[in-house]
């Protein structure tokens, strides 16, 4: 690319030299804008939820290792996930009440209280999510992946009822718009449907003496188009006067 850029900046006036530059190094240009391509993708920082993925993955491997006595990935289970979760509890920032708490199952209380700071159910939810994740792209097998075990998913909808419950919030799933993607799909099917048969209508259908014979049902249905064709065709032809 550079040589080619050389040629032609040395003698732009020489019509060989420009062509040489233009047509000959058409192909180290290419290659050179892809291979910055390339560099740019690699050089770019990696995404938040990569950064993220990354960070909580490396806080689970530190927590195994200083797991009494000491865990390894291969024997984590999900009980060891489930005690994971819970020790993140200490850095929580939601105010979980309890059930003698007086502000329990209110959502604004007035005034502070002494109940304690835990983990966010959908802050968990994500956790596991980028957790489970991770463990895959790091060699993990998915049949043997510990953050999609069964107990990790009945504690989180544990978690989920009871903060519910005691902070007056409810957690409503969101619904999914799959039935009226279908109800627009179908519509969109039947106009096209309805579309094609007036055009065959218009067009042949009612064209022939047969058509209108036997194709009442299309005439009689207050098609203007195919009524219109059915006239013209069955009109009888003009009667040519003779010279005298």
């Amino acid at each position: 690319m550079d040589s080619a850029s050389g040629a032609g900046a040395s003698d732009p006036n020489d019509g060989e030299g420009t062509s040489s530059a233009t047509g000959g190094g058409g192909g180290g240009v290419s290659v050179g804008e892809g291979g910055s391509t390339a560099a740019a993708r690699a050089a770019a920082p990696p995404s938040r939820y990569e950064s993220q993925k990354r960070r909580d993955w490396n806080t689970f491997l530190q927590y195994l290792r200083n797991h009494k006595p000491p865990l390894t990935l291969g024997r984590c289970s999900g009980a060891n996930v489930i005690e994971f979760l819970k020790y993140l509890d200490q850095f929580g920032k939601t105010k979980v009440h309890v059930t003698g708490c007086p502000y329990f199952g209110h959502p604004n209380p007035p005034a502070p209280c002494a109940c304690q700071l835990k983990q966010a159910w959908g802050s968990l939810d994500a956790l596991i999510g980028r957790l489970r994740a991770a463990y895959e792209e790091n060699g993990g097998r998915p049949e043997s992946n510990p953050f999609g075990a069964r107990a990790v998913r009945i504690y989180l909808r544990e978690v989920r009822e009871s903060q519910a419950k005691a902070r007056g919030i409810p957690y409503e799933k969101k619904k999914r718009k799959r039935s009226t993607a279908v109800t627009v799909t179908t519509a969109a099917a039947n106009v096209s449907a309805t579309a094609i048969t007036a055009a065959q209508v218009g067009h042949g259908g009612v064209g022939s003496s047969s058509g209108v014979r036997d194709g009442g049902g299309g005439v009689g249905s207050g098609d203007d188009g195919g009524v219109a064709a059915a006239a013209t065709s069955v009109a009888p032809p003009a009667i040519k006067a003779e010279k005298v």
